[in-house]
């Protein structure tokens, strides 16, 4: 899927600015480092492409994780051959989890691409571009351990309100599903110093959410040796004035500790909202998986995180079919299912990934039978995502309005935001006593009464309040600001993150 896609120019030999465009796939981490490859480009003097115009650069930001996402990304390149041929000095880069796995192989398939780099190097991409234009052939760099960290380049951040902010990269898991770990490397820590001073800077620049994002982020600290680093930073987040909300993604059942529930509950703009992968409820299931904790632990933190917080919106990821799963294994998944009651989960189908240990082993479950099963997971949790959601109606919730998160807004003529549970909301956008518009911007505060709850969302036709935020005012400034092709700073963000994607898995995927 694609998560965003970031349509900006470098001077070309006879002065004319150079326009780019980036390609999004996959997880937050992707989002969050396409952010920076278009800050990056930006910083050269690139100007991003207006909607519509053929842009000078295409960036693919890959992810190997996602079933068939080679055929994807080498069905674009095709479609872009022709393109490329007919536009002269126009340039392909392919980066991210594929460029890693693959490497030379790309330029080997497609081999009108110009540059290819991988996840440790993103840093390295304006480079690699001007020494392709100057010598005329592809530029393939792919270092085996992290360059710089990316949360030290510049940034061109999608919203002007929320923001990611990564703490770690990286991963020490062997989950025998995931090849992530082999392509981002093992778990590299920022100091909690680091991490704060850029939540500081992004709040003084109008943001008033933050997502705390690693591949798993309740390991946080184990590279400088404090295995509380991670409830400690939540509490800290909690100091910073200006800062309403702070979400993190994802954390491992094998490494949640107490300390994280206890910082959750008690540190007031930590939002009450928990994603915890799952993957299966079946303990034999999880030991062929190599995830390192078994259902009973599971459903203890799941029951732990309700009595300190018995509004907690718990979702999760869960794998159907992957090898040697029995119909008993999969009934074990479903009682998991029944027994936490998510708000919502993703549910994946397993299919082969090469490169994995998953991908070799025997009795590979039939793809009719991991239908069916997924068939019946979907319609348990749709089933239960439903009941939850009309728990809701009759209650009083504050909503973060956001762009992009109602696409059928204009014809239902509603604003659309995230609860502080992370629920999607679409409201009115007229006040019912008064027919009056309601007078907010994306960033702003709405203060309304749920009336009508579906499995994904809920509507409030009752806005009681409206509260205009500093970062409203961010957006509105944006909004009205010119086109600009100039850089943001260099090492710190400018402000803001793509609207949360309810469509995207974990930072590390299930898939």
């Amino acid at each position: 899927m694609s998560a965003t896609t970031q349509t900006a120019t470098t001077p070309d030999a006879e002065g004319a600015t150079r326009t780019y465009e980036v390609r999004t796939y996959g997880c937050q981490m992707n989002v969050h480092d396409s952010e920076r490859l278009s800050g990056l480009l930006e910083d050269a003097g690139y100007v991003r492409a207006a909607e519509g115009q053929t842009p000078d650069v295409v960036v693919f930001n890959t992810c190997a994780v996602r079933e068939n996402a080679d055929n994807r990304l080498y069905g674009n390149l095709g479609h872009l051959r022709p393109i490329k041929m007919a536009r002269e000095g126009m340039q392909i880069a392919v980066g991210g989890c594929l460029a890693q796995k693959d490497q030379g192989e790309i330029v080997r398939r497609a081999p009108w691409v110009d540059v290819v780099f991988g996840t440790h190097n993103i840093g390295s991409l304006p480079v690699l571009l001007e020494r392709a234009r100057i010598a005329e052939e592809a530029q393939v760099e792919i270092r085996e351990s992290l360059e710089t960290f990316p949360s030290t380049l510049p940034s061109r951040r999608e919203s002007a309100y929320a923001a990611w902010v990564a703490i770690s990269v990286g991963c020490n898991n062997t989950c025998t599903f995931c090849i992530v770990p082999s392509l981002r490397g093992k778990e590299r820590d920022r100091r909690p110093g680091d991490v704060l001073n850029e939540v500081r800077t992004l709040v003084d620049q109008g943001v008033l959410e933050i997502t705390l994002l690693g591949q798993n982020v309740n390991t946080y600290g184990v590279e400088f040796g404090d295995r509380l680093a991670f409830g400690k930073l939540l509490r800290a987040c909690g100091d910073v004035e200006g800062l309403e909300r702070v979400r993190f993604t994802s954390p491992h059942p094998a490494a949640f500790t107490d300390d994280v529930i206890a910082s959750m509950a008690e540190t007031p703009n930590v939002m009450h909202q928990l994603h915890m992968p799952l993957q299966s409820g079946s303990d034999r299931v999880l030991k062929a998986m190599r995830r390192s904790y078994r259902s009973e632990r599971y459903l203890g933190i799941i029951e732990r995180v309700r009595a300190a917080m018995p509004d907690a919106a718990i979702s999760t990821d869960i794998i159907v079919g992957f090898p040697g799963e029995t119909e008993e294994d999969f009934q074990q998944t479903l009682d998991v299912v029944r027994q936490s009651r998510f708000a919502n989960a993703f549910t994946f189908q397993y299919s082969i990934r090469p490169g994995t240990p998953a991908a070799t082993m025997e009795d590979q479950v039939p793809k009719a039978v991991v239908q069916e099963r997924y068939e019946r997971l979907v319609a348990l949790q749709e089933e239960i995502s439903w009941a939850e959601n009309r728990t809701q109606v009759g209650r009083t919730l504050e909503v973060l309005v956001a762009e992009g998160e109602g696409r059928k807004d204009d014809a239902t003529h509603r604003l659309s935001g995230r609860a502080a549970d992370n629920r999607l909301v679409h409201l009115a956008a007229t006040d019912a006593a008064t027919g009056a518009a309601v007078d907010a911007r994306p960033g702003d505060m709405v203060t309304v009464e749920v009336t009508y709850a579906a499995p994904h969302h809920l509507v409030a036709d009752k806005v009681l309040s409206v509260r205009r935020t500093r970062a409203g005012d961010a957006w509105e400034a944006r909004q009205a600001a010119p086109p600009q092709g100039g850089a943001v700073s260099l090492g710190m963000p400018t402000i803001g993150r793509p609207a949360p994607l309810p469509a995207q898995p974990s930072a590390c995927s299930a898939v």
